[in-house]
Formats: C-alpha cells, structure tokens, sequence
C-alpha cells in the first residue's frame, strides 16, 4: 500500500466464528451472505468461511456473483435479486443460481437453460417474492418439467418478531403462499438469517439458514427486560399471541476487522486558530495535531467526529470536521511521523458510539481502503 490506510482482517476468526455457530444451530445448508464486498470484509474471506463449514453463498447482484466466483469454481452462488433473462447464459456457464421472484420474470426465462433456481416469497416484507399460490404452484410444476431445477426456495423477514406479531405471521403466510406445492420435493428451504436464527426456535420444514452478520462477529445476544419492563412485556406478548423469544445464545463470536492509518504529518496549531473545513474547532491553546489520510470517502463517517483513534497504545481524539481524505488529531509530543493508527478496533463498541449499525459502519469501508488478510502465518494485501 502506498498512504498505509487500511483494513485489516483475521481469516481465522471468521473461520472460528462459522465453526462455533454450526456447533450451536444445526442445519444442512449454510448460505454465507457476502454481498457488499463480504460487508466491506472483501471477497478474499471467502475460502475462510468455506473452511467454517459455508457450503453456499449469496450476493445480490451478477457483478458480485461473478466477483465471487473468481475467487472459488465450485461453491454454489445464489443471486438475490432477479438476473435480467439476456444474463442467463453468463449464470449457466458459472453456475449462479437466480431468483424467480415473481410471475412476469418466470415467463421470460428459457426454461430451456440448465440452470439452478430458488424461488422467493414475499411473506409481507413487500419487496421481491410471490404473494400468490396459484401462481407458486404454475412455477413449481412447469418448472418441474424443464431444464431448470428448482433447487430452492426462501422467504426474507422483515422483524426479528421480538417485539411484534410479524415474524409469526410471516411464517404463517409463507406456509400458506407454499400450500399447493410439496415443500419436500425442494432440496433447500431457508427463511431465517442471523438474528432470527438465535431469537427463535429452528422453523422445522426450513434446512437452511442464511447467514450475514453473525458470520462477521455479531452474536446477536441482548439483555432481557426486567421489572415492569418485563411485566409488560410479557402481558403484550400473551395479548398479541407473539412467540417468545431467546435473548441470550451460547455463541463465542469474535469481530475480525479493524480499520489502521498513519501519522503523515504533524503541525502546531496556537490558541485562537481553527482546524479543518467551516472554522468549527477553535483551538483554546497552543496544540499540536498529527494529520491522517483517511476520510469519509475511506468509511469513516462523519458521526467519528469528536471520538478518539488510538496510536502507540494511547487514545487521542479526533478534532475538527473529517474531510473526504484527511482528519486531524490532537496529539502530545510521544507521536511522531509514520506511527500506525488504530482508527477503531472494536466495532461494536465503535457502532454505539456513533449510533449506528454494524452494517453501515462495515459496509461504509470503501474499496479505495486496501484490505490486508491474516491466516495463520500468511499476510496477503488486496488492492482494489
């Protein structure tokens, strides 16, 4: 790398991370979601989760199926949005998997084709799917006489059912919208993903789960109410005939991701000067700050301003408003040019501090910040 702004990443924990969470939910198809460059973890991390126990994958789109598939042949890849009918011959010869995702699409494809397909139900999230049976039982029998093979089928839900009556009636809708066709004829049947999988009990026709930010260190785990808090909880719950739920899990995850820059200069600052875009910071005092190159357009978000990196094993905060490229740190006289930065390396830490979710945070790292990969004895650099 040139500026030495990067991402680092630890292979091992995310291949620990899927061994731990198939030791404590049994299943036999675990789909790791890897769309968003692998939630901002780059598509290198792949072999790692197949080492876990992955045994297929899913991304949103046809550029990152077949960015995928450039880093494995074999592991089967199902796309989660719907693939234009002009593309399908690019899905046969790479084996990617499409997404039926509703009746207008299904008849524009050449059931000709030898392609692998999942059909999608729109249990009430109203986004991609079918609502109608009839017309899932049309797809399930042309299909059933065609070249495709109707591999799988799934639903994505649109609560985690903690707190409401949705997660229920999701279930409930999808049973019916599947009622007129064998769900057993279906090789693959996946409805839940990360927090539906440890908050609820194993859907018992599913044999599939798809996996997202559990796979990257998130184990969902939350405090359960108490005192009233609970009482009134559990009096909704028994109104509303809502299913309970498991706020704790038995899941030893760890995050495998930190974010690192450089100290490329340092400057005196006297009191009465200001720092960075719109004169907001106002030195109170002579000051000294170090420069680092990386900004918003790296992934570090606005909401960091005000919070502290940690360079030499000591915190030093942020000052002044973060640029695209740049920020500026107040520092003392212990930190000199060239030291390495931790931006941040507790993310779920860092997420409650700006208030926002793991999933914005990692997928915000974007692919100008190189990704550095450890495995065991190996460092390998990704450049993008």
């Amino acid at each position: 790398m040139y500026r030495k702004t990067y991402a680092e990443i630890d292979c091992d924990i995310l291949t620990d991370n899927i061994k731990n969470i198939k030791e404590n939910y049994k299943y036999d198809y675990y789909i790791g979601v890897v769309k968003a460059n692998a939630y901002g973890h780059g598509d290198y991390i792949i072999n790692s989760l197949i080492e876990g126990g992955i045994n297929y994958l899913a991304a949103s789109s046809l550029e990152e199926c077949l960015n995928i598939r450039k880093r494995n042949n074999d592991i089967p890849i199902l796309c989660l949005e719907k693939i234009n009918a002009e593309y399908l011959d690019i899905c046969e010869k790479e084996n990617i998997t499409i997404t039926i995702t509703d009746m207008a699409y299904f008849n524009s494809l050449d059931l000709t084709k030898c392609l692998k397909a999942h059909i999608k139900i729109d249990s009430g999230m109203n986004r991609l799917g079918f609502k109608d049976k009839n017309e899932v039982k049309e797809v399930f029998d042309k299909l059933t006489n065609s070249n495709i093979i109707l591999e799988g089928i799934y639903t994505h839900f649109g609560t985690s059912g903690m707190w409401d009556k949705y997660y229920d009636n999701a279930i409930e809708k999808f049973k019916e919208i599947t009622s007129l066709i064998d769900l057993t004829k279906i090789p693959i049947v996946h409805l839940s993903r990360s927090l539906t999988l440890v908050t609820h009990p194993k859907i018992d026709f599913a044999n599939g789960v798809r996996l997202g930010i559990a796979m990257y260190g998130f184990d969902q785990n939350m405090n359960e109410p108490t005192g009233l808090r609970k009482i009134k909880r559990n009096m909704y719950l028994k109104k509303h005939h809502i299913s309970p739920i498991t706020f704790k899990n038995n899941l030893k995850l760890k995050t495998a991701l930190t974010l690192h820059s450089t100290v490329m200069a340092t400057k005196e600052v006297k009191q009465g000067e200001y720092i960075s875009y719109g004169a907001k910071y106002i030195a109170n005092e002579n000051t000294k700050i170090a420069i680092l190159p990386i900004g918003y357009a790296d992934g570090l978000l606005k909401e960091n301003e005000n919070l502290t990196v940690k360079i030499n094993d000591r915190e030093y905060k942020i000052v002044g408003e973060i640029c695209m490229d740049m920020i500026a740190v107040k520092i003392d006289d212990k930190v000199k040019i060239n030291d390495d930065v931790i931006i941040y390396d507790d993310i779920k830490k860092r997420c409650k501090q700006i208030g926002v979710s793991a999933y914005t945070l990692l997928t915000s790292i974007t692919t100008r910040v190189p990704r550095v990969y450890k495995e065991k004895e190996k460092i390998t650099e990704i450049k993008y």
